[in-house]
């Protein structure tokens, strides 16, 4: 009896991977082969290119040698397609006079007359579109046949360094110049000493326009003598003498990103606000003009993002009209280090006719103070106000602008104020406490300090302790739990002024509960105002504002821990103003 067994599924499976392993293998072998001879034929192209370039050079006459437009001045193409068994290739060409220093240099003692010794050649081929293609590059020097002579040309040696003064390499040199002929527009990198070295220069009077920048850096140039808008510039357009070095410095250094902000001192933000800004560089002087100054606004989220500035001290003001400055973070001007984020905020309310804010610094540093005491007076009133500390009032609740309450609360017949609901036969509940849960208070942030909890309002008649409140702070908006100045639930404010229990302070969110109660039927507590003064993360640090003050002349007095008294005398008028008193 015979037996015959047929292949298994997997058994053909196994076989077709083992083939499509061989031929895979087999087709990655042959496209190597046929991109290896690609590339072979392309960097054939690109060395006949060479060559080709390099004996168009060898029979030049020694003055041609040079690029259009360039230093030295020449025949030769500065960049050029060149197309080859129909491959596109592109040749750059780059040629200097060298200063060699076997016979002295332009900068020795003695300076040698004639620097432009002999001239260094370099050409790079590069393929775009051809895989794999690393670029050729050739150098050579080409000499004069002749013993030199006394130049009469100059030279342009041109350093850039960062804001630390530390060297640019790389950077990137573009030189112009029409009024010689041949016209110069020259385009080069600076060495790994951060100098571009330029030799053989024609002469010419402050009309030699230089260029300097490298991507992700800054920009810096010379300008035109007298021309529109910055008649007097710091840094003109340059001189080059013959058998003279003119020597130039440019300062760049990575750009960075400031974000400017608008909004109260409890981070709620301003949209659509005007603020102008002003770095302190000049590019011109008698008159002063400034190389950035601008207007701008914020957007629906509050905010503006200027990337690409440069490093610089920026001073930045708040234009918006029925708006008044309550103070800034951090002070202005502002200082913008290189390669950095930074953020600016402009605290502000709305107007308040003959408003007065005051920057408190220290004299030897020019940092704020924070925690300082502001005092404004004049015969007959008098108003204090610290530092790092703002104010919250609520005085109505009508329309339910409230969280909760306990259903004999009456917001509505007095608006502006808080009273027991009175019954149809015109009496108060007096069975026990009756409450209201305000809404939630956002301080725009948990690095928050509570340093006073007060209210106003009178009791009527209504007995002891017949108003009182509680109050709750949190991270995240929904655990209340309701304390009293000791930080327990069974202790509650009944002073006009309190500070608040410190277990409230590092939180962002915040809730006061009001509790009304009366013995007597026909007596209600009332309630007409609740607030708080607090630190937090959009709180002006260093100043304070008073608003509302009458036209007068004022005595500012400020003190702090650890510093002497300062004092200041303003006279203030029915707009914002300010003053700075440094102690």
């Amino acid at each position: 009896m015979s037996t015959r067994r047929g292949t298994s599924i997997i058994d053909l499976l196994v076989s077709l991977g083992i083939l499509a392993l061989l031929f895979g293998g087999i087709y990655l072998v042959y496209f190597s082969i046929v991109d290896g001879v690609a590339n072979i034929e392309s960097r054939a192209a690109g060395a006949s290119i060479l060559n080709q370039e390099v004996e168009i050079v060898r029979n030049l006459p020694y003055d041609k040698v040079g690029t259009v437009g360039g230093i030295p001045a020449g025949v030769i193409p500065t960049s050029q397609a060149v197309t080859v068994d129909g491959k596109d290739f592109t040749l750059a060409a780059t040629i200097r006079n060298i200063d060699d220093n076997f016979d002295g240099t332009a900068t020795g003692t003695p300076a040698d007359a004639a620097p432009a010794d002999y001239k260094l050649v370099a050409f790079e081929v590069s393929c775009a579109l051809c895989q794999n293609f690393v670029p050729l590059k050739f150098t050579t020097t080409v000499a004069p046949k002749n013993l030199e002579s006394a130049s009469s040309t100059g030279s342009l040696f041109i350093s850039v360094f960062n804001a630390a003064g530390v060297a640019v390499s790389g950077a990137t040199v573009r030189v112009q110049n029409s009024s010689v002929s041949p016209a110069i527009d020259e385009t080069d990198t600076t060495n790994a000493d951060g100098v571009l070295q330029l030799v053989g220069v024609p002469t010419s009077s402050q009309s030699y326009s230089i260029q300097v920048s490298k991507s992700g850096y800054s920009s810096e140039q010379t300008y035109p003598q007298g021309g529109a808008g910055n008649p007097n510039p710091v840094k003109p357009h340059a001189t080059v003498a013959a058998q003279t070095v003119t020597s130039l410095s440019f300062a760049i250094d990575r750009v960075s990103t400031l974000i400017v902000s608008v909004s109260g001192n409890t981070c709620s933000p301003y949209a659509n606000m005007d603020f102008s800004m002003a770095g302190a560089k000049l590019i011109g002087a008698s008159p002063d003009v400034l190389k950035l100054s601008t207007t701008s606004a914020t957007g629906a989220d509050g905010t503006k993002t200027f990337s690409g500035l440069e490093w610089d001290t920026y001073t930045l003001g708040l234009t918006e009209a029925g708006y008044d400055l309550a103070g800034t973070i951090p002070l202005s001007p502002l200082v913008l280090d290189p390669n950095t984020t930074a953020t600016f905020r402009f605290v502000a309310r709305a107007a308040d006719p003959s408003a007065l804010l005051v920057t408190v610094t220290d004299a030897a540093t020019g940092a704020g103070i924070a925690g300082a005491t502001v005092k404004v007076s004049r015969p007959g009133f008098s108003a204090t106000a610290t530092t790092s500390r703002a104010d919250l009032a609520f005085t109505d609740w009508s329309g339910s602008d409230y969280a909760s309450q306990s259903g004999d609360i009456d917001t509505e017949s007095q608006p502006g104020s808080v009273i027991l609901e009175a019954n149809a036969s015109g009496t108060y509940p007096t069975a026990g406490d009756e409450w209201l849960i305000s809404n939630t208070i956002d301080l725009g942030g948990s690095n928050s300090t509570l340093y006073d909890f007060s209210f106003q309002g009178s009791t009527g008649g209504a007995g002891s302790d017949s108003l009182k409140f509680q109050l709750a702070a949190n991270n995240d908006g929904s655990t209340w739990n309701f304390i009293g100045p000791d930080g327990s639930a069974s202790t509650y404010y009944t002073a006009a002024s309190t500070a608040p229990a410190a277990a409230l302070n590092g939180k962002r969110y915040l809730r006061y509960q009001a509790f009304l109660s009366t013995d007597n039927g026909l007596a209600t507590p009332e309630l007409d105002s609740v607030s708080f003064t607090f630190s937090a993360d959009c709180v002006p640090p260093y100043q304070a504002l008073f608003s509302g003050l009458a036209n007068d002349t004022y005595d500012v007095e400020v003190t702090a821990p650890g510093y002497t008294n300062g004092t200041s005398t303003i006279t203030v008028s029915s707009s914002w103003q300010a003053t700075e008193i440094s102690l």
